[in-house]
Parts: structure tokens; C-alpha cells; sequence
């Protein structure tokens, strides 16, 4: 305990001339910005400020899917969090989407067994009519098997892909499952399917189904599409093994263009190259189902709170800090809406980093290619291994889904891994809840942000040169 009091102190005596040293004391520079970086990480495990955060959003706001009235109130709500925590030019900017409010849903099994199967509507389905539609199922246990499904083979028929997903730390079973949902109700549609119902892409076994977005192709037929929960899923492999099964699906969405939707921005100005952008976000919106903690108020209780306790040293860092929470991502809007309004200042932003994957503890960073071999990527390493993270040798290849279209214009992107063995279990579904939440684990995880923010925004590294000589 005493060695870690006199680190603090040193600290907090150290971080009044952060941000004020030149390049010609680098030495110097780097060591204070390391030793200022090792206490905020310290500070960040017993900060409460961003449990706070996402405790107040889920209480005060609640489910927040972009082009409601809840999403509306949580964007001036965000405005006024971001301008009390002493976040400067916090404004929000406005963007269009294509609003989908979800309705009435349901699903029967009308033969041999009558029986409820539990389903939830995917983001951007059509409606069925009023009466809903009752067809027989053809059921395939692989994606691959409705792939390989001859056309017209599903005519007039509901099509259902029980494929499982697979478990990961890394949420890599999520990415190689979600082609069934995004694109599985098209590929039905071609084969002459009616209807869509996939297992849903999750890790539990509650009888909760998962929802998220779909993506229709172009010339392809738009039909209903649904999640089953995964009890339910397993039960219709049982039944379509002892013969034809029919069921009954409602699903009574709706739908509006051109609706209102905003990105929220704050920032922490420099203090000696404002101009220069260390950005870092989450995604405001959530899905309806449940209160959208851990997808996504969690992310950005994160990436706020390290911001927060940046704001607090006594001398800012010397690159400005600008915080976005994006506001349409679920529905995939708000990337596209961000990099265009910004185009121009794509090369001024050093960095970027996206906090979307839970509340859980970060164990590994992945920096822009050749920094983790760099003076930065060692002194990284140093301050966050206390914290039960390291710096992977392997470069970032995708830093989150809000940040892509800046990662496609040249904007470097840092990965912060976070814990997910547990993620999919709850995720895009009435189960994502504030007490999924563990204040420690989230805790840990800002603490890891705070340090990487920092010695970003402290530092002169140019990620771009480091990037372009590792090739």
C-alpha cells in the first residue's frame, strides 16, 4: 500500500506539467505522461462515475431505439451529462435514418402440436397482414443448407436455420454466425421462402430470443424475418424430425424515412494541439427489448468515464479528446452519418476507438499497425499490465462498427479487447439489464481506457508513420 500511495503522490505532483513539456524534453515527457497515466488507471478501479452513468440512462431513459421519442430524450439527456462532467463544444448533430418501430409479434405452431414458440421481429423486417402467415417449415440445422437449398425448393414455405453459435472470448462466434441474420431472410426469399425464422444468434439457454438488424438484398424479394429463442429453435428440430410442422407467424412492424436522428459530441480541448483528435465513442441507441445496458450503456459509461477523469488532471493533455456518442447504430446509420460531416478533418484525427462490446474487463489492446512495438506500445504495456491487460502484438484490423467508414478514410483504430465468454447471452434481448453489470469489471475497463486515452493524447505519436513503416 505504501508503494502505491508514494506512486500517487509522485503522480499527482508529476501531472500539473503534463501536456506543458515540449519535444526537446521527450525524456522527461515520457516519463511524468506514464507515471500521470498509471494513477488515472488506479483511480479509474474505484471511480463510481461511469456505473453512474449507465444506471442513470436505464433508469431515467430506459430502451432507446433510434427514431423514438425515448431516443430524443435520451440525446438532450446525454447533452446535459456530458456538459455537467465539464465537457466542452458538447453539442449533437443531426443525421436522417429509416426508422423502424417494432409491433405486435408472435408465433405459432398450428400442427401436429399446437404449441407458442417465443420470437422477436429483426430491425428492418416487413410486416406480415393483419392475419399473419401460416405455412409449413423447411428446416435446415446449417446456414450452409439453405445455401445449398435449389431455387424454387421453399416455395410457399417458412424457412428456419437452427444453426448454433459458437462461444467465444472474443466474440468471434457472433461474427461468424451473424451472415444468418443479416443476410438469411434474403437468401430464403430467393429459394421462394414466404417467411424466415432463424435460431437466435446467442449463447444462453433462456427462452428469450435475440433480436438485430437485418440487411435485404437488392432484387431479392422482402420477407418477414424472426428470431426464435433458443429453447424454442431446439424444439422445432425435435418436431421436424417426426414430420411436416406448420406455423403461424405475426409480425406487425412499422416503418418511417427520413426520421430524426443525432450524434452527441464532447470534448476535452488541448492544450497545445487542439487541432490534432484522439476520438473515442459509443452508440447511444439500443434495441427495444430491454433497458440496453450492456449493449450499448455500458460502452459508453466507459469511454465516458475515462474522458471524465482526464478532464480532472490538473493539466490537460496536449491533443484534444473529442467524445462521440453515435447515435443510430444498431440500424448501422451512424457511421456513415459521422464520416461525412467530418471528411474534412479525417486526417486530423490521430486515433480512434469504439467501446461496443459489454461491461467487462479489457485483457488485451491491439494498437494501429507497428505501434505495439514502439516506444508507445511498451509504455502502454507497463501501465496496463498492473491492471490485468496487455498490449497484443497484433495490429487492430477493425476498431468497432460506428468508427469503420473513418477507418476506410485512413483514421488509425485501436481495439480494446474486452471479456465477452458471457456477452451473448444476454445481448439484444429483454435480459440486458443494469444488474447484468459488474462495477469492478466495468471499473477495470475504464481504468484500461483512461491510460490508453491518455498517453495518446499526451504523446506526439504518429500512428500513421508508425503504420506506414511496419509495411
Amino acid at each position: 500500500m505504501g508503494r502505491i500511495l508514494r506512486i500517487l503522490g509522485a503522480a499527482v505532483a508529476l501531472a500539473a506539467g503534463v501536456g506543458a513539456t515540449t519535444r526537446g524534453t521527450c525524456a522527461l515527457a515520457s516519463e511524468s505522461v506514464a507515471v500521470t497515466a498509471s494513477h488515472l488507471g488506479q483511480r479509474a478501479l474505484d471511480d463510481p462515475a461511469a456505473f453512474d452513468f449507465v444506471a442513470a440512462l436505464t433508469t431515467e431513459i430506459g430502451p432507446r431505439l433510434a427514431g423514438t421519442d425515448a431516443h430524443r430524450r435520451a440525446v438532450a439527456w446525454a447533452e446535459g451529462r456530458l456538459k455537467a462532467a465539464g465537457f466542452e463544444n458538447v453539442h449533437s448533430e443531426p443525421f436522417s435514418i429509416s426508422a423502424w418501430i417494432r409491433g405486435a409479434e408472435s408465433a405459432d405452431i398450428e400442427g401436429p402440436v399446437p404449441q407458442h414458440l417465443a420470437v422477436t421481429a429483426l430491425g428492418g423486417s416487413v410486416a406480415t397482414d393483419a392475419g399473419g402467415i401460416e405455412a409449413e417449415i423447411s428446416l435446415f440445422r446449417t446456414y450452409d443448407d439453405l445455401l445449398a437449398a435449389a431455387p424454387g425448393s421453399l416455395n410457399g414455405k417458412i424457412a428456419v436455420v437452427t444453426q448454433r453459435m459458437v462461444r467465444a472470448q472474443d466474440g468471434s462466434g457472433y461474427g461468424a454466425a451473424n451472415p444468418i441474420r443479416r443476410y438469411g431472410p434474403s437468401e430464403a426469399a430467393k429459394r421462394g421462402a414466404v417467411g424466415y425464422l432463424l435460431r437466435s444468434l446467442g449463447t444462453d439457454s433462456h427462452r428469450l430470443p435475440h433480436t438485430g438488424a437485418l440487411n435485404y438484398a437488392d432484387g431479392a424479394p422482402r420477407i418477414p424475418a424472426a428470431a426464435l429463442s433458443i429453447p424454442d429453435a431446439e424444439q422445432l428440430e425435435r418436431l421436424a424430425a417426426l414430420g411436416p410442422v406448420r406455423i403461424r407467424l405475426v409480425l406487425r412492424p412499422s416503418a418511417q424515412e427520413n426520421a430524426p436522428s443525432w450524434n452527441v459530441v464532447g470534448e476535452i480541448k488541448g492544450s497545445e494541439r487542439p487541432d490534432q483528435i484522439v476520438l473515442i465513442g459509443g452508440h447511444l441507441d439500443s434495441w427495444d427489448l430491454g433497458t440496453g445496458a450492456t449493449d450499448d450503456g455500458a460502452g459508453m459509461a466507459i469511454v465516458f468515464g475515462a474522458a471524465r477523469l482526464i478532464a480532472g488532471l490538473p493539466q490537460r493533455p496536449s491533443r484534444t479528446i473529442r467524445l462521440v456518442l453515435f447515435g443510430a447504430e444498431e440500424m448501422n446509420f451512424s457511421a456513415a452519418a459521422y464520416a461525412k460531416a467530418h471528411e474534412a478533418e479525417a486526417g486530423q484525427i490521430v486515433v480512434a476507438g469504439e467501446a461496443d462490446f459489454g461491461a467487462r474487463n479489457v485483457y488485451s489492446v491491439q494498437l494501429p499497425g507497428g505501434a505495439a512495438g514502439s516506444d508507445f506500445g511498451h509504455t502502454l504495456q507497463r501501465v496496463i499490465a498492473p491492471l490485468g491487460a496487455n498490449v497484443d502484438r497484433r495490429p487492430a484490423l477493425f476498431g468497432g462498427d460506428d468508427i469503420g467508414e473513418l477507418q476506410k478514410a485512413g483514421v488509425p483504430v485501436a481495439s480494446l479487447r474486452q471479456d465477452g465468454l458471457d456477452y451473448f447471452d444476454t445481448h439484444h434481448t429483454a435480459d440486458d439489464t443494469l444488474d447484468k453489470i459488474d462495477p469492478k469489471q466495468l471499473g477495470q475497463a475504464v481504468a484500461v481506457w483512461s491510460a490508453f486515452v491518455y498517453l495518446a493524447a499526451a504523446s506526439d505519436v504518429d500512428f500513421r508513420s508508425l503504420a506506414a513503416t511496419a509495411k
